[in-house]
């Protein structure tokens, strides 16, 4: 830990440490539509808007972010265990509402499952809202 974090846009040669650290982190599931490939489109389709977080050359935290032209959607937010608490995760998701808000959104929408409760108090903690007691959360942004 070098301590300085930096930012920028996930490109798809970082697709292994941010698989890495997706299954470092409690509460996150990696399904089909998670693949290499997949993962590709999506950035091919969202140019801009994902973003990784690095200390050196380590990565140490990664957000996927998108939109379907009417909703923006943020997937995989993940911080490595040993930088949480640092406010990574924050950052990285007002990196990813900016990017949106550049693109003309206005709302934003996360799935988190209902067995995360530390995923569900993050997002609370980061103001968004329950969307009629389901596991999806939303956002005006």
């Amino acid at each position: 830990m070098n301590g300085e974090i930096r930012t920028r846009e996930f490109s798809i040669d970082d697709y292994e440490a941010a698989s890495d650290l997706w299954q470092k982190v409690e509460g996150l599931d990696i399904a089909e539509g998670d693949d290499r490939e997949s993962v590709r489109r999506f950035l091919g389709q969202n140019p801009g808007l994902s973003r990784v977080a690095t200390d050196g050359s380590r990565m140490v935290g990664v957000a996927l972010c998108g939109h379907d032209g009417r909703r923006g959607y943020i997937y995989h937010l993940a911080v490595d265990p040993k930088y949480q608490g640092r406010r990574l995760g924050k950052r990285l998701v007002t990196e990813c509402l900016e990017g949106l808000r550049r693109t003309g959104l206005e709302r934003a929408t996360i799935m988190v499952a209902d067995d995360n409760p530390r995923g569900r108090e993050f997002w609370k903690r980061c103001g968004w809202e329950e969307i009629d007691g389901a596991i999806a959360m939303g956002k005006d942004i």
